[in-house]
């Protein structure tokens, strides 16, 4: 039996899909727009509403240096407006693959780069309401080549902690972002099955 048959045990069919019926744009925010589908429930036909958040693709770096230390970054986050702990990342420019962009927004965001881009995986940020996916990446090896590069209202200062300070760092809240955590359990796991698988 395959690991995906496993979670489907339980008895009950898998829900069936609903079908759009309609669908507008109300807002246009930037870097994300906010859509409005007219979709029908499969049990009955009834047509409901659901908001959507379309934004591109993002991704995420885990960036390390050779001797141990993750190269994290910190900046204010006008939502939570608050001082944010965080690994680089950023959205996806028209036409670039996720891997161009992770070592453009690891160089511009902290000026580290180089070393090995590893692919651990893809995950939705919010499936419920967001149509995007974020890629994550771990950058071993990186060295220091320059200054951050500033965009716009974009303002980060480097920050360099051992790598086995980051577990502490996430259970004590200091690193609160959702998907930096994500990034760093998804790492975790794909460590540990390739232990186990080697």
């Amino acid at each position: 039996m395959s690991g995906g048959q496993k979670w489907r045990q339980g008895g009950a069919a898998s829900p069936a899909p609903w079908q759009r019926r309609a669908s507008d744009v109300l807002a246009d925010c930037r870097v994300f727009r906010i859509r409005r589908d007219w979709s029908a429930d499969p049990r009955d036909g009834r047509e409901h509403d659901f908001y959507v958040v379309e934004a591109p693709d993002w991704i995420n770096v885990i960036p390390v240096t050779a001797d141990g230390r993750v190269v994290l970054i910190e900046q204010f986050r006008h939502g939570s407006r608050e001082l944010s702990l965080e690994i680089p990342g950023g959205m996806m420019d028209p036409g670039e693959a996720p891997e161009q962009t992770a070592a453009r927004e690891l160089l511009e965001e902290t000026g580290y780069g180089g070393g090995e881009l590893v692919f651990i995986g893809s995950t939705r940020p919010n499936p419920a309401i967001q149509n995007n996916w974020l890629h994550s990446y771990v950058a071993r090896g990186v060295e220091f080549r320059h200054e951050p590069v500033a965009h716009g209202t974009e303002q980060t200062a480097v920050r360099l902690v051992p790598l086995a300070s980051v577990p502490r760092l996430i259970c004590e809240g200091r690193i609160d972002h959702a998907l930096v955590v994500a990034a760093f359990y998804l790492w975790s796991l794909c460590e540990k099955l390739s232990d186990a698988e080697g």
